[in-house]
């Protein structure tokens, strides 16, 4: 091993997070369900920008249609089914499904179902963890789902403070 990779190796983590030592946030109307915050460079130390999530999108709910100017995300679904409309197309969604979105992309995510779906969320660089936990209200595992609550009165600062760019204001 070389003298650098010695000492990037020194300088970096290697660990386990259990899932419920990730903090997680109730989510406002249109959305409702959760976000569990799991990992980003914070916590990891590691000298690349990103966020990891899971996001739990209730049934009938959909995330608003926005862009990241400067972000790429992915999004790989983990239970139920919904659709991704990206740039106007709309593609249907299942387990397993992979979802790469380029800087500038417009999309945006729909549950039609009767059922929640949950995706994991990768964001690079990161910051949507920021955005979530500033809109959200806190939850603890075991509590029951809180009634639709409206989002912060300040959340189009927010978003410009955080990782979006263009979002559909049809909301506000």
């Amino acid at each position: 091993m070389s003298d650098q990779a010695q000492h990037d190796a020194s300088q970096s983590k290697a660990f386990v997070i259990d899932w419920e030592a990730s903090p997680t946030f109730w989510q406002p109307v249109p959305a409702n369900g959760y976000i569990r915050n799991i990992l980003n460079s914070t916590t990891t130390g590691g000298a690349t920008s990103f966020s990891m999530s899971t996001q739990t999108v209730d049934p009938g709910c959909m995330i608003r249609e926005h862009v990241h100017d400067h972000e790429e995300e992915l999004f790989f679904m983990l239970e139920g089914e919904g659709f991704a409309r990206l740039d106007g197309e709309e593609f249907p969604l299942k387990k397993g499904s992979t979802v790469y979105i380029g800087k500038g992309r417009r999309h945006h995510f729909i549950n039609r179902g009767d059922k929640p779906f949950t995706f994991l969320v990768m964001m690079m660089p990161g910051g949507l963890d920021t955005f979530f936990e500033r809109i959200g209200r806190p939850r603890k595992e075991g509590d029951p789902a809180p009634e639709p609550f409206a989002r912060p009165a300040d959340v189009n600062k927010i978003e410009q403070e955080t990782v979006f760019g263009w979002v559909d204001k049809s909301f506000d």
